[in-house]
């Protein structure tokens, strides 16, 4: 259990009630944010694909850029040993490493909400912004299924979708991951298949473009699963493709090597309409501090993980996916 009993039983009554609702959960579950949709407050913005109020967008053609000033690469690699030890003793097999990048930008956090193209939108006023690709859980009607994304590559580079799919590295990353996720689906569905494996999304950034590989992973709930929405929810939670296998040993791995605790980012948010839900998670996240803005991303680490190059997919992974035009 991540959540508190008196979160869970929220989400719990709820559900039952029929009643639309919005969450938005940190990583380590500690302040989670539960109101019903229409009582959402003015500091928060949502977007989700059934769900979009239309927001007004300002012209941003000539703001867009993205400044990194990445951690130093001994810093990071001294994390990356870390993890690689565990993998070596066989606590893990896979850990999902991520670290803050201070940015630059000629953006608000209001103004990248409203122009990013991406699936699932979040903004929290004064604080964070979410676009992230990455669906966590769908439900419909009975019918529950995840997608997680594993495994990242330049669609520019010659061949860039066998490359991905032949990489040892790349497949053992993404097989463990579908297992985890596919475990953790069993536990509140039955009838659990993967229903498509490795297919390909391709994003177009402010400065590249990327193919990014997930897989889908479906099961059945029970009939009156509205009554425990919120106990599906804290079962699955934290996602698998953030954190990585086995996951309990592998999150005190992540809260050893990265020292600080994640917040928001890699949390989950969504939409539960009175029937349906649709849920992220919160990842290519933006947040503000008191020296400026800082851009969390990661990516998964195996006993194959070559540290330069997790190092430069963590800085790749930085990007605004906006439009020009707006």
């Amino acid at each position: 259990m991540l959540l508190k009993k008196a979160h869970i039983d929220q989400m719990n009554f709820l559900g039952t009630a029929g009643e639309p609702f919005l969450f938005v959960i940190d990583f380590e579950g500690l302040n989670p944010i539960i109101c019903k949709l229409d009582e959402t407050p003015d500091s928060i913005r949502i977007s989700t694909p059934g769900y979009n109020p239309g927001f007004k967008s300002q012209p941003v053609k000539d703001r867009i850029s993205l400044t990194k000033h990445p951690m130093p690469y001994p810093e990071y690699l001294e994390a990356f040993g870390k993890v690689m030890q565990h993998l070596r003793q066989g606590n893990s097999y896979l850990v999902n490493l991520t670290f803050p990048t201070p940015v630059d930008t000629g953006l608000t956090l209001e103004d990248i909400f409203e122009v990013s193209e991406a699936p699932f939108k979040l903004l929290i006023k004064n604080k964070f912004v979410v676009f992230s690709p990455e669906s966590f859980i769908r439900i419909s009607g009975r019918s529950i299924s995840s997608h997680p994304m594993k495994g990242t590559i330049d669609a520019t580079l010659p061949h860039a979708r066998e490359t991905i799919l032949n990489d040892p590295k790349e497949s053992a990353e993404h097989n463990t991951i579908v297992d985890l996720i596919r475990n953790d689906i069993s536990k509140v569905a039955e009838q659990v298949e993967v229903a498509r494996f490795r297919y390909f999304d391709h994003i177009v950034t402010n400065d590249s473009e990327f193919l990014q590989v997930s897989s889908e992973i479906r099961g059945l709930l029970p009939a009156d699963y509205k009554k425990q929405i919120g106990s599906i929810i804290d079962a699955l939670l934290p996602a698998g493709s953030i954190s990585g296998a086995p996951k309990k040993r592998t999150l005190e791995i992540i809260r050893e090597a990265e020292t600080k605790p994640r917040g928001y980012y890699t949390g989950v948010f969504g939409i539960f309409d009175g029937q349906n839900l649709e849920s992220a998670v919160m990842i290519r996240f933006i947040e503000q501090t008191e020296t400026g803005l800082r851009y969390r991303s990661g990516g998964g680490i195996t006993h194959m993980s070559d540290p330069e190059a997790e190092y430069q997919e963590m800085l790749d992974k930085v990007y605004l996916q906006v439009t020009g035009d707006k």
